[in-house]
């Protein structure tokens, strides 16, 4: 690996409490706490989680190096219980041959071919939604996206639609997320396995409610396959997937996997179009331009896949709005013995963190961060984007399989929806909510107003924008 531009110096952080260090103070308001650390201490400094060792980078340089050196000179940190209950030992936690093996298996199943074949269901679930809404309807916008992002997600993953049975899934992938993204922030963490707490318990519920839906999607896909009828969607080739050795995955190796990519699939892409809807209801300059370009691209016409890189504007409104309320808003590598992080030598052990909230709001990087500015990502932007300083998924041989799939439903969506409803949020000061990922902490409440030039073809036209949004306190 070439010598880093930057070389790393460790400063010690605020001095931590006996046994606990900085858990209660980084468990209060996380986002708050890595702040403090970069802007009143620097680009690398020690902290400590409980018992854990931790060091916090927030430099794009060292971020990449971090993040490239997974299976190398670090691994993933492994902690806490309930993160495994709900994923197992798939792709986004297995190691070494283990993970190169599923990673093998799996990646093919969001490759960019596979992607566009997609790309059609998600317009398809977009456009029922929009059918159902009203001019004037009151919505809570966050439900809406979750729905209609599971929606697509299980008609792509399983080829199938749960119907009523979507919203008992939902409720318990929302349990889910929640007790994971506590136990994250407090003493929990530390607790041995066989301690079952009342939130603990609460998750058992409803994984057992996961399980239960998806090893019945999997055995009516495996019946399917018996038969004459033949599907590709993602779990058709995850059931047909041979590694070298021509072995299969597992019964267990595809709950996992169909878990993880269904979670991954809907939370993300659900809580990015939630942030959008929100960050556009304050940027009538930016709801303008994008009226514009759907208007200009589409001609009244539902998008396709061969519209996705033409929307530009659409695009770059998805990444701003990464940047701003990216889902995941940390990444913790754990040292192995002899690594090393711009150029200084890292113990065994130590827990690296790195943060997408922090280092997506750095002045450095982003002037005015708290802005919400689609057009720094013009391709003749004047400030160019440092390479990870923007990495909402990740970075290195480890970065989210399906980002692809993500972006490109989120854009799709975006522009579907947009060409019939204006989606009005409420005025309402809104920060996000520290859990497995980066949540509104209240409801965005918002009117729908349809749009008022009627489609030239089967879908409907455009909406309007609002001003800039200033930068919120994070909070837990």
């Amino acid at each position: 690996m070439a010598a880093p531009a930057v070389p790393l110096r460790p400063v010690p952080g605020p001095r931590g409490l006996p046994l606990l260090g900085h858990l209660p103070t980084f468990g209060g308001d996380p986002l708050g706490f890595f702040e403090h650390l970069r802007d009143d201490y620097g680009d690398a400094v020690t902290w400590s989680l409980g018992p854990l060792r931790s060091l916090f980078v927030s430099r794009p340089e060292h971020i990449a190096e971090l993040l490239g050196g997974v299976e190398r000179g670090y691994e993933i940190l492994k902690i806490g219980w309930t993160l495994g209950q709900v994923v197992g030992d798939s792709v986004l936690r297995s190691q070494g041959a283990d993970w190169r093996r599923k990673r093998s298996l799996v990646q093919p199943t969001v490759r960019p071919r596979q992607v566009r074949r997609y790309a059609a269901t998600m317009v398809d679930c977009a456009r029922a939604l929009a059918d159902r809404w009203e001019d004037g309807r009151r919505i809570d916008v966050r439900p809406e996206m979750t729905l209609l992002t599971q929606r697509i997600v299980l008609r792509t993953l399983f080829g199938n639609d749960l119907g009523d049975r979507t919203g008992a899934l939902s409720e318990a992938m929302a349990v889910a997320e929640h007790v994971v993204g506590d136990e994250l922030r407090n003493v929990n963490l530390f607790l041995p396995s066989w301690v079952r707490t009342p939130a603990r318990r609460r998750l058992l519920a409803a994984v057992a409610t996961i399980d239960s839906e998806i090893h019945r999607l999997i055995g009516a896909r495996r019946a399917a396959a018996d038969g004459a009828e033949e599907h590709d969607d993602l779990l058709a080739r995850l059931l047909a997937a041979r590694d070298e050795q021509g072995r299969p995955l597992s019964a267990k190796e595809v709950r996992d996997e169909a878990v993880t990519l269904w979670a991954a699939g809907h939370e993300t892409t659900s809580t990015t179009l939630t942030w959008t809807w929100f960050l556009l209801s304050t940027a009538p300059a930016v709801r303008a331009r994008l009226d514009e370009e759907l208007e200009r691209v589409l001609d009244g016409r539902p998008p396709t896949i061969d519209d996705y890189e033409r929307l530009a504007w659409t695009q770059q409104i998805v990444k701003e709005a990464l940047r701003l309320y990216p889902p995941s808003w940390t990444i913790p590598r754990v040292a192995r013995e002899g690594a090393t992080l711009g150029g200084f030598p890292i113990p065994a052990g130590t827990t690296v963190w790195c943060s997408q909230w922090t280092t997506h709001r750095d002045p450095r990087w982003f002037p005015d961060p708290a802005a919400f500015r689609p057009e720094r990502w013009d391709t003749d932007a004047p400030h160019p984007v440092p390479d990870h300083a923007w990495f909402p998924f990740g970075g290195g041989q480890r970065t989210c399989v399906g980002a692809r799939f993500a972006q490109v439903e989120a854009a799709l969506v975006l522009a579907t929806l947009a060409q019939r409803f204006h989606v009005d949020v409420d005025p309402v000061e809104v920060v996000p909510k520290v859990g497995l990922l980066l949540q509104p902490a209240v409801p965005l409440h918002a009117t729908l107003r349809a749009v008022a030039r009627p489609p030239r073809t089967t879908v409907d036209a455009p909406l309007r924008p609002a001003a800039p949004v200033g930068r919120p306190h994070p909070t837990g």
